[in-house]
């Protein structure tokens, strides 16, 4: 069984680097998460996180999703890389921390290698939008402790 709420072992990230809180739904188009954005100062400061940090929140989402379906083949999770953003529109400049954000991610073409994805986050008076393009190699790198 999969725990939605361990986020830390679907993605290649630990620590303070692990951004989402949960994963609310997935299916084998989209995956939905939910975070509270943090006041730890990685991004940002102890007030706002810059609106430029939700494409790392998309990027997350969309590592999330593969990591399920990385769990659900019987395979370790993989590295992945963000190989471009298109498209990205956002109606605020900035996220004031404690806001609670959801990140929707959905599957635009995908192989083996390359995904394209059509990512949304929203939140109390936020929308922002955006197309990402990702890259997982076909090396098998097995994380240490993300299998």
């Amino acid at each position: 069984m999969i725990d939605y709420n361990d986020v830390a072992s679907l993605i290649p990230h630990s620590g303070q680097l692990v951004l989402l809180d949960k994963v609310v739904e997935f299916n084998d188009e989209k995956l939905v998460a939910e975070m509270t954005v943090r006041d730890d100062g990685l991004f940002g400061d102890e007030k706002v996180v810059p609106a430029w940090v939700g494409i790392e929140y998309m990027a997350q989402a969309i590592g999330a999703y593969a990591g399920i379906k990385s769990k659900l083949a019987g395979e370790p999770i993989k590295l992945g890389y963000l190989l471009g953003t298109r498209r990205f529109s956002s109606n605020v400049a900035s996220f004031v921390v404690g806001t609670a954000l959801t990140i929707i991610v959905k599957v635009i073409i995908q192989d083996d290698k390359l995904g394209a994805f059509d990512c949304h986050i929203s939140g109390e008076g936020i929308q922002i939008d955006a197309n990402l393009t990702v890259y997982q190699p076909p090396v098998d790198i097995e994380l240490k402790g993300k299998s």
